[in-house]
């Protein structure tokens, strides 16, 4: 893990990875709509806040300088659930397990690592606060793409209506070294 600061290779110069902060939310919220929308899964902004107010620890931006490029967020949640996208958080779960619940990159910054540094990060903040492992819901066909990064599919968990069709539950212990990360937007 890095403190955020290094730039990533092919990165533009600048950019780096920084907890949310209140200031980013227009950004966050134009960007899950942009990420979402025409699958049908966008949640809308006040569902995303509450997300992060469960876990601000492991919720972060890319900071392009003048706005947010790039977000994730992650909360503790029980193994083999996942959030209910027709409402938001209440409260933080004691968990082992980290809900990867969005990663989402700019359009115009995709391919250049960003992901897989936010992943990375993600991934190194989840070790060091205690997490075994880590869970997502995989929509859009991603699972092919998380399943090559070693996260197992359990399709016998089921999903709160909203995912969308195929979606997948699926998880992974938290690696050593963080997975590859998706070039694009994954919901997970």
């Amino acid at each position: 893990m890095t403190d955020g600061t290094a730039v990533a290779a092919g990165a533009p110069p600048g950019i780096r990875i920084r907890p949310l902060a209140r200031g980013d939310w227009d950004a966050v919220a134009a960007l899950e709509a942009e990420a979402y929308t025409r699958l049908g899964l966008s949640e809308g902004r006040a569902a995303l806040e509450s997300r992060a107010r469960a876990s601000p620890d492991t919720c972060f931006v890319l900071d392009g300088g003048r706005i947010a490029v790039g977000y994730v967020l992650a909360l503790p949640y029980p193994l083999f659930q996942c959030p209910d996208l027709s409402h938001g958080e209440d409260t933080a779960f004691p968990s082992g397990n980290l809900h990867l619940h969005d990663l989402v990159v700019a359009e115009a910054f995709r391919g250049r690592g960003l992901a897989r540094r936010l992943l990375r990060h993600l991934c190194a903040t989840a070790r060091s606060r205690g997490h075994e492992r880590i869970s997502l819901v995989a929509v859009g066909g991603s699972d092919t793409f998380w399943s090559a990064r070693g996260f197992a599919a359990h399709p016998e968990v089921p999903l709160p209506d909203g995912y969308g069709d195929g979606a997948l539950y699926m998880s992974t212990a938290l690696p050593v070294t963080a997975p590859q990360a998706p070039s694009e937007r994954q919901r997970g």
